[in-house]
C-alpha cells in the first residue's frame, strides 16, 4: 500500500524566553535610561516619574535615602568610570536640567543654559568631561571638576539621539535619533570632522553608539531613505572613524527598529533590543549571533562590567522595572567568560548541588520570576582582552576594587556630626557662553515608552 504524506504543517521551534533573575521595582512610570556601577553592584536609573533611582543589586532593592526627585522627567543617568560622579539630564520644552552628583560627598552641581530638555550625556574616559545634548540639536562639553563648560556648542544637523567620546577624549561620534545620520566631531578645533547619511523622519532608535576597542564606531544605522519617513535602523554596523566607511559585515537579523544596544567593556560582547520583540547577543569580532531571546517589547538594555549580567527595560506601559539576567553561560563560553571551577567545591558537584546552595535562595523583598534559572556566583575574572591592542579599561577596574570598596561611596550615604542624613549641597555653575537661539526649529516629539513614524519637515 503507497504512503500518505502528511500535509500538516511542521511545528514551529519554540521561542526561548531570556527570564529575569530579578526584578527591581518602584518606578511609577516608565524607566528611560539604566546604567551600572563600575563594581557591578549597584544600578542607577531615571524615568518619566521625574525621579533617578539607585539600586543595591546584592539585596534588589532601592536605596531609597538616596532618590533624587526633580522638576521633569529624567532622560538620561550616568556614572563615571571611577564612580566619583552620578549624572542626570532632563528637563521639557523651555528648560533643560543637567546635574552632577558627588557620591562620596553628595554635593550636588547644576550646569545653566539648555533653554530645552537634556536628551544624551557621557563621561570622558579619564572622568574629567562631561558632554550632554539638548533638544536644540547642540552638543556641549563640561568639566566635571569646575563645572565650566569648556567646549561648544556642537550644532548638529539632525536630532541627536546618542552621542559618545572617542577614548582619547578628542573625537564625539553623534548618531542620529533615528540611525540615519552619523557625524564626528574635532573636540578641539570644533568643526565637524565627517558627516555620513541624511537627517530623515523615521521611526526613533535612540540607541547608544559606541567607540570601540580598535577605534571604530559602532551603531545602529539605517542606509535606506524613505521619503513618506518610515526609515527604520534595523541593522547595526561598524564604521571606520577616519572616513565612515562601514567595516566587516554588519550585525543583521533584527526585523524592526533597534531600540537598545550595549557593548561589553572588553568589546567581546554586543546585546541589541528590538521593536521586534527580541534580545540578541552576538560576538563582536566574529558577527556571530550567539542567542535571540524572544520578550515582549524589551527596549533599553546594559551589560554589568564583567558581561555575566544584563539589564533591561520594557516598553509596555504599565510595566516599570529593571530585569536583571544571567548571562547565557554558553554566551559566555563563546567569548572565552565561561565560569571556572570553584576550588572549594568538589569535582563531583552536580547541578542539584549548586541549585541547593545559598547562592540560590531567594533573598528579602526581591521578586523574582519563578521559571528564572538559579543565581550562581561564580567566582571573580577579569573580561579577556582582544589581541589587537592592550586594554584599559580591565586595569582600571582591578585598580578601582583595591582604591573604592564598596562600602565607601556606593553603600554609604554621607550622615552629619549627629549622624543624621546628610542634605545634598547645591552648587549652580553659570553657563560662560550666551545662549545661541535658533528660530523656527521644530520642536522634537519624543516618546520612550511608544514608538512614532513622523516627518521632520512637519511643523508641530
Amino acid at each position: 500500500m503507497a504512503s500518505t504524506l502528511s500535509t500538516q504543517p511542521a511545528a514551529a521551534a519554540p521561542k526561548m524566553i531570556l527570564p529575569p533573575v530579578m526584578t527591581l521595582e518602584g518606578h511609577n512610570m516608565g524607566i528611560i535610561s539604566i546604567c551600572y556601577s563600575p563594581d557591578g553592584e549597584q544600578m542607577v536609573s531615571g524615568g518619566w516619574d521625574k525621579t533617578s533611582r539607585r539600586w543595591d543589586l546584592q539585596a534588589g532593592k532601592e536605596i531609597e535615602d538616596v532618590r533624587d526627585v526633580r522638576e521633569w522627567a529624567v532622560h538620561a543617568v550616568a556614572v563615571s568610570k571611577d564612580g566619583r560622579w552620578v549624572i542626570t539630564a532632563g528637563g521639557d520644552e523651555k528648560r533643560g536640567e543637567l546635574k552632577a552628583c558627588e557620591v562620596e560627598t553628595g554635593m550636588v552641581k547644576t550646569f545653566e543654559g539648555y533653554s530645552q530638555a537634556t536628551y544624551c550625556i557621557d563621561i570622558s574616559e579619564d572622568n574629567t568631561l562631561l558632554v550632554s545634548v539638548s533638544d536644540d540639536n547642540t552638543a556641549k562639553i563640561w568639566s566635571l571638576d569646575t563645572g565650566k563648560l569648556v567646549a561648544g556648542p556642537f550644532k548638529s544637523a539632525h536630532w541627536v539621539g546618542a552621542i559618545r567620546f572617542s577614548r582619547d577624549s578628542k573625537k564625539l561620534a553623534m548618531n542620529s535619533h533615528v540611525g540615519s545620520c552619523l557625524e564626528v566631531w574635532d573636540v578641539q578645533t570644533q568643526k565637524l570632522d565627517r558627516r555620513i547619511g541624511k537627517s530623515q523622519g523615521g521611526y526613533v532608535t535612540n540607541a547608544p553608539v559606541f567607540w570601540t576597542n580598535k577605534e571604530t564606531i559602532l551603531a545602529a544605522f539605517t542606509f535606506d531613505v524613505d521619503e513618506r519617513g518610515g526609515a527604520s535602523a534595523t541593522t547595526i554596523y561598524e564604521f571606520d572613524a577616519s572616513t565612515l566607511e562601514t567595516l566587516g559585515t554588519p550585525f543583521q537579523g533584527h526585523t524592526k527598529v533597534i531600540l537598545g544596544l550595549a557593548l561589553s567593556f572588553d568589546g567581546a560582547l554586543l546585546a541589541s533590543t528590538s521593536h521586534d520583540n527580541t534580545i540578541k547577543l552576538w560576538a563582536f569580532e566574529s558577527r556571530q549571533l550567539l542567542a535571540s531571546f524572544h520578550n515582549l517589547n524589551p527596549y533599553i538594555i546594559t551589560l554589568s562590567p564583567d558581561s555575566r549580567q544584563l539589564a533591561y527595560t520594557t516598553s509596555f506601559e504599565n510595566e516599570n522595572e529593571i530585569f536583571i539576567c544571567n548571562t547565557p553561560p554558553d554566551v559566555l563560553a563563546s567569548i572565552c567568560l565561561a565560569p571556572e571551577d570553584n576550588t572549594t567545591t568538589s569535582q563531583n558537584s552536580t547541578l542539584r548541588d549548586l541549585l541547593n546552595s545559598d547562592a540560590t535562595r531567594r533573598r528579602a523583598n526581591v521578586r523574582r520570576n519563578p521559571a528564572a534559572s538559579p543565581v550562581i556566583s561564580f567566582p571573580p575574572r577579569l573580561p579577556r582582552p582582544l589581541p589587537t591592542r592592550e586594554l584599559q579599561q580591565p586595569v582600571f577596574l582591578r585598580r578601582l576594587r583595591k582604591l573604592l570598596p564598596t562600602s565607601s561611596r556606593w553603600s554609604a550615604v554621607p550622615l552629619t556630626q549627629d549622624g543624621q542624613p546628610r542634605d545634598p549641597i547645591n552648587e549652580t555653575i553659570p553657563h560662560s557662553q550666551p545662549q545661541q537661539e535658533y528660530p523656527g526649529l521644530p520642536r522634537r516629539f519624543f516618546d520612550g515608552v511608544s514608538l512614532q513614524c513622523y516627518q521632520l519637515s512637519l511643523p508641530v
